[in-house]
């Protein structure tokens, strides 16, 4: 291991880590929009679990999960965290508008479709890639890959992380 890289941050490690399954333009292109999707979709998932009682509504299960994976995310950057803050929001957003026009049913099938769809889309990416998926040998890469995204972001854009 070089200098550079025992000094970099977690961050930095993971990304590098990260980018080097994901190499091929398509597959990339893929992740852009199969990432965020089965980031959605899992928040809409888990917005449909059931929770007993009436002190709590349906989302429950997902606002401590979008919680404690923002913390997860601001302790790694909190430009990125900052970011993800915005995006957990909108999910949240999203899934009440969802399940108020068509119901929590209508929210889970939605969510079970796009989720089933972003990862065949995902794994289409990867055959073409010619590597495994990175959350296969460390599950932590399945939290590493929305911020892959969105560090994509902020670098087109020329913000810093």
């Amino acid at each position: 291991m070089t200098q550079s890289t025992t000094t970099a941050r977690p961050i930095e490690r993971y990304f590098a880590s990260y980018s080097d399954d994901h190499q091929n333009a398509t597959n990339q292109q893929i992740h852009v929009l199969a990432v965020p999707a089965i980031l959605w979709s899992v928040v809409a998932l888990l917005w449909c679990i059931p929770v007993g009682g009436s002190w709590f509504s349906s989302g429950v299960w997902a606002a401590l999960s979008m919680f404690a994976a923002w913390s997860y995310y601001n302790r790694l950057s909190r430009p990125l965290g900052l970011g993800m803050l915005g995006i957990f929001f909108f999910f949240g957003c999203l899934c009440r508008l969802i399940e108020g026009r068509i119901g929590l049913g209508g929210l889970f099938t939605t969510a079970l479709t796009v989720f089933v769809l972003a990862w065949i889309a995902q794994f289409v990416g990867h055959k073409i890639e010619g590597r495994k998926p990175s959350f296969l040998t460390d599950l932590t890469y399945l939290l590493i890959g929305p911020i892959w995204v969105l560090a994509k972001a902020y670098r087109q854009l020329g913000w810093r992380y």
